[in-house]
This record gives C-alpha cells, structure tokens and sequence, in this order.
C-alpha cells in the first residue's frame, strides 16, 4: 500500500504516464463528458463519441469508467497540486505550511469547475473515488501531503534522531478531514472563507505534528 501511494503521489506531482496526445484526447473529453452531464449519466460509450474514437480505443488507452474517472481526477489534482505547491512555498515551518495548504485545498477544490462542482451535485458517487479503498487518488493526495511534511521537516533541521517521525499518519487524517468537510459541509466550525480555514487549522490540525 506505501509503495502504491508513493507511486501515485509520484504521477500526481509529475504527470507521468499520460500515455501521449491520443489518451489527453479521451481525457478531455472524459472530463467535459462528466461536467456536462454528471458521473452517473456518463458512459464510455459517451466519452468515445466526444472524443471521435471506438469504444476499444478509450478502454485500451485508458481503461473502464472507473479508470476513467480516476485518471480524470488525477489529471486536474496536479493542475491545482502547482498553485497548493505555490501558497505554501515561502513558508519557513511546516506548521505555516500545514495551515497554508489546508485552506488552499478547500478553496481550490470547493471552486474546481469538475470536482468541486461534482462534490456539490453528486457527493455520494463522488465518495468511492476519494477513499483509501476504492480510490487512486485518495493514495495519492495523501502521498502527495505526506511528502510535503517530510520536506519541510528536512527543510528545519531535524536530524536522523530528531526528526517527529513518519507523516504519512497525519497527511492521511488531513486528507480524511478534508473529504469530509467537502462532502458534508454542514458542520459546527466555521470554514467559509481562508481565514476560518487557517483558524481551524492551527487549531485542530497542527498539533497533530508533535504526535
């Protein structure tokens, strides 16, 4: 399970294993297929027809609908991974870092044309593709935070014998919080705008760092 977590964390910062101009072609039109018309009235048959190739075409290229969607979904993380990666990057602590990139990913996710926008109309068809068992890219936002952590645990100092140990504990309850708070977001605390966001954060959040 790590090492498929770091593999995918790997695809989601790189954009590794596109598989060329064709596979973009099917993925884009995967992904105005299902902002047009949802994740449960799309088909592969759909995604073919928009993107002018057979429907063997798009499952040996890409694969099911499932894989579709997960391939999707990865594709526009690593759009918005670049502007997480830029909000955080003048941060001297990984506490800042951690406040930082919890507001951002709601800010982007919630505003995202594709998820945020399925994330509102289609939160429990959304739900398998943002969870440990059934989700790349669960694994791979939690690899994704997990290696931001242990960069910024290098990046102040601690040495073989000071370092706070394994994040990935952490990066996964951030990603868990995370999804949570997208899918239901009636709730008691307040995150409506960055501010609350980073408030919620420093709270609740960073003090799982010295766990």
């Amino acid at each position: 399970m790590a090492d498929e977590g770091r593999l995918l964390a790997r695809a989601l910062e790189s954009g590794a294993g596109d598989g060329g101009a064709l596979t973009e072609r099917i993925l884009d039109a995967a992904r105005e297929q299902f902002m047009t018309f949802g994740l449960r009235r799309s088909t592969v048959d759909d995604v073919a027809k928009r993107a002018g190739v057979s429907r063997v075409t798009v499952y040996r290229r890409v694969g099911s609908k499932d894989e579709l969607v997960q391939r999707v979904l990865l594709r526009e993380y690593r759009h918005f991974v670049a502007e997480v990666d830029a909000a955080v990057a003048g941060l001297p602590t990984m506490e800042e870092r951690m406040v930082e990139g919890f507001a951002a990913i709601l800010r982007l996710i919630r505003g995202h044309p594709l998820i945020g926008g399925l994330l509102r109309l289609e939160p429990e068809t959304m739900l398998p593709y943002l969870t440990l068992e059934s989700g790349p890219s669960f694994l791979a936002m939690r690899g994704y935070l997990a290696g931001h952590l242990r960069r910024a645990q290098r990046q102040e100092g601690a040495g073989p014998g000071e370092a706070a140990g394994d994040p990935t504990a952490v990066a996964e309850l951030m990603v868990r919080i995370t999804v949570s708070f997208l899918l239901n977001p009636v709730s008691c605390f307040a995150l409506n705008d960055d501010e609350q966001a980073r408030s919620f954060a420093r709270r609740y959040l960073t003090p799982l760092l010295d766990r």
